[in-house]
């Protein structure tokens, strides 16, 4: 059983002395892992905004959840998150996806294809990017890849390399993450517009899908940690105002009647309560909280984070 971890999912920042704070405030309120989003709209380009951060925090781990596999050729972001890794002195996780945001593509130019097809390029790409974060060179004639004695040119710190995040809901990219990730993602599904299907976001769906890793992982399920992302949160009570408090616990109740997982709102008691049961059941000990979210979440990060 894997011991609670936190993040604090983060994307913009009106200054660099603003983004240094929040990163500072994040590492001092306990969270375990600043976490960055990689779409083209209003957010600081990951890896240079966890490079900033890196460099006025000392222990918190820095993930991108999740960099697109579209957007970018295997050899290009192997380099830039060896480079991360290695100036964080070994604090980067390394979080792909297929890419779901149809305005990314639309911004880029690029056709949205089916998911079949996203998939398959992520599916062709992990073995590339973990050889190369591995220190191997490598040479690979793919459907959409070609290199030729490639290495990433940058040792990682990290043994045998940083850790391989993969978030998806869907079963294929389920499957796909029990086999090859260190960290897996749990989401919901998109639609083929690229919208989160709600009717995914419930207990019951989420118990599916952990036992859908479970049955893919095999031997490999007991170094896999399960992440959930969580869409809004909040606590009742411990110092919150009144109004704060019992709109959270107003929402806490809808989310219980509705059952979905990715709102996380209650009493402190409720919601430890919550995730140790819930860790106990599915093995998710990893969560992942909005920005807006991280000062009022904080006392559950003290009283769970590293138990």
């Amino acid at each position: 059983m894997h011991a609670f971890r936190f993040g604090v999912q983060v994307s913009s920042a009106s200054s660099g002395a603003a983004w240094s704070t929040l990163a500072r405030r994040a590492e001092s309120l306990g969270y375990d892992v600043l976490v960055m989003p990689d779409h083209l709209d209003h957010q600081l380009s990951p890896l240079a905004a966890l490079g900033a951060a890196a460099a006025v925090t000392s222990r918190i781990r820095l993930c991108t959840f999740v960099f697109a596999n579209d957007y970018r050729h295997p050899l290009v972001l192997a380099r830039e998150a060896a480079t991360l890794d290695l100036l964080s002195e070994g604090r980067f996780e390394l979080g792909l996806g297929a890419g779901w945001m149809k305005s990314d593509y639309r911004a880029m130019g690029l056709a949205y294809e089916p998911a079949s097809a996203r998939v398959d390029r992520l599916e062709e790409a992990i073995p590339i990017f973990k050889a190369l974060l591995s220190g191997e060179t490598v040479t690979h004639h793919g459907e959409t890849f070609t290199l030729e004695r490639a290495t990433s040119g940058v040792p990682v710190t990290q043994t045998p390399r940083p850790p391989l995040a993969i978030g998806g809901g869907r079963p294929r990219m389920l499957r796909l993450a029990a086999r090859e990730a260190d960290i897996v993602g749990i989401t919901t599904g998109f639609s083929r517009r690229g919208w989160p299907l709600i009717s995914q976001g419930t207990e019951s769906a989420l118990a599916d899908q952990v036992t859908l890793v479970r049955e893919a992982a095999g031997e490999r399920l007991e170094g896999i940690e399960l992440n959930l992302w969580i869409a809004s949160a909040g606590i009742a009570g411990a110092g919150n105002s009144i109004a704060g408090s019992v709109a959270a616990a107003a929402i806490g109740a809808a989310g219980a009647v509705y059952g979905s997982p990715y709102v996380l709102y209650g009493t402190l008691g409720s919601l430890r309560d919550l995730l140790l049961r819930r860790r106990d059941k599915l093995g998710i000990s990893y969560y992942t909280l909005p920005a807006r979210s991280m000062e009022t979440i904080a006392p559950l990060v003290e009283a769970l984070s590293g138990r």
